[in-house]
């Protein structure tokens, strides 16, 4: 009997949710392919369908999607749309399918604070596991451990390259600022990178409510410098904002802020606004919606991060090398 050889291809499929689908055409775009067509719809009482546009059999497959509020839509409801399209991906016979979640959702409950809470950031990677994603990529983690979180594979991203290329241009004497002791590894990194000075906010929280925060002491030296904070995302903008405060208190010349995720709720446009922040620095891991884009804000994209990310998963080559091992901690 006649051996029958059989020649496989490998075939990398990108598509997207409808959270934030601009940075993922830009994705596409670095990586030079479309955007496989979704289909994704609405039933009358708010469910989510979807049916991709042509086979995806035996390929490689990224399922991108930002977990974020959009319009009329919630945070909620785009994990779900991820969820359906993992799902349905892996029903067409996807060979592996990667959930690309540039802002991974519920990331800061990623420990019992107190008694009787849940672990919703071990929940989402659950659920991502359950709908059939063997491969998770993200950007910025608001902690790395979550990575233990997922029992597969899951390549950490950093914006720092993208942000690092841009604070440079700020100034010569520059310090970067931690806003709490929390960050501060990630922040001597960005220092390191920058060959800047370092300093950190001290801040306190108060105990049960979840967006206050004091501010107290500057440790290090900022009196007539140039000043960046450095955090993972902004989101009512009240850390961020008490630490510009206590910069500005101490003499600092200028202060920016660079971050990875803008999620800007509540009253964080009108902080911003009225803050001694010169300009603030974001991402588009999460989209932002026209009154959001406040005067002072510059975005700067993670799109071609992203997508060598991509590329590297797909080839088998090292994610890691891409950042020189910045993404690891």
């Amino acid at each position: 009997m006649d051996s029958v050889q059989l020649v496989t291809t490998k075939q990398l499929q990108v598509m997207s949710g409808r959270a934030n689908l601009e940075l993922a055409e830009e994705i596409a775009a670095n990586l030079g392919v479309e955007l496989c067509e979704t289909n994704l719809s609405d039933f009358a009482n708010g469910e989510i369908h979807c049916r991709f546009g042509q086979s995806i059999r035996g390929a490689d497959v990224f399922i991108i999607q930002s977990h974020a509020a959009l319009e009329e839509r919630s945070i909620n409801d785009a994990v779900i749309e991820q969820l359906v399209m993992v799902d349905a991906a892996r029903r067409a016979s996807a060979k592996r399918v990667t959930a690309v979640c540039p802002f991974f959702p519920y990331a800061r409950q990623d420990r019992k604070a107190e008694g009787r809470e849940p672990i919703s950031a071990k929940l989402m990677a659950n659920l991502l596991a359950a709908a059939g994603a063997g491969r998770l990529i993200s950007v910025d983690l608001h902690s790395g451990q979550i990575q233990g979180f997922f029992d597969g594979p899951w390549d950490h991203l950093t914006a720092m390259p993208v942000l690092c290329e841009r604070i440079a241009g700020l100034g010569e004497d520059l310090v970067v600022v931690s806003p709490d002791a929390g960050r501060v590894k990630v922040a001597e990194r960005y220092a390191i990178a920058l060959g800047a000075d370092l300093a950190i906010v001290h801040k306190s929280r108060i105990r049960g409510e979840k967006s206050a925060v004091q501010a107290r002491e500057v440790v290090g030296e900022v009196a007539g410098r140039v000043c960046v904070l450095i955090d993972d995302m902004i989101d009512t903008g009240g850390t961020i904002v008490a630490a510009a405060e206590q910069l500005a208190a101490r003499g600092a010349e200028e202060v920016y802020a660079a971050t990875t995720h803008g999620l800007f709720s509540g009253p964080a446009v009108d902080r911003l606004k009225n803050s001694v922040i010169r300009k603030v620095i974001i991402t588009d891991t999460l989209p932002l919606p026209p009154e959001k884009c406040i005067d002072t804000l510059e975005i700067v994209s993670v799109a071609p991060i992203i997508a060598s990310a991509i590329r590297a998963v797909f080839e088998d080559a090292s994610v890691s090398e891409i950042f020189g091992g910045n993404n690891l901690s």
